[in-house]
């Protein structure tokens, strides 16, 4: 039989890569109705899909507290600083909920306004 749990802090820390906290902004901020995920292409050859992009720095004096640089692209058209305004809303509630960090600060760059893609065409062999 197992005794009762020890208190939180007395049982370790858990530390979150930063590469983790990226992923967990960059996937938040797609979720977003609005946002979109765009084709990537290198030399003229689809290499598949991007959405958002971002860069996490830890805070010196609190490393749960997070500023994040967020560039993404939205739906053209589309209401732009209500869709920013949701996508920083759900960024911070997911670091939250998902990881217990926070944003300190969140800069966002509207890289694109793009039509959103049309539902693809079946092909007739």
């Amino acid at each position: 039989m197992k005794g009762p749990l020890r208190a939180a802090e007395d049982r370790g820390v858990l530390d979150i890569h930063p590469s983790v906290l990226r992923k967990i902004v960059e996937h938040a901020a797609d979720e977003v109705p609005g946002t979109l995920r765009h084709e990537r292409r290198l030399a003229g050859i689809d290499v598949g899909e991007a959405g958002a992009s971002a860069r996490i720095t830890l805070g010196a004096a609190d490393a749960a507290a997070l500023d994040v640089r967020l560039e993404i692209t939205l739906q053209y058209p589309a209401p732009v600083r209500s869709v920013v305004e949701a996508v920083r809303e759900h960024v911070g509630e997911e670091l939250v909920r998902i990881a217990g960090h926070r944003v300190r600060t969140l800069t966002v760059t509207v890289a694109g306004l793009r039509p959103a893609r049309p539902a693809a065409v079946a092909r007739l062999h």
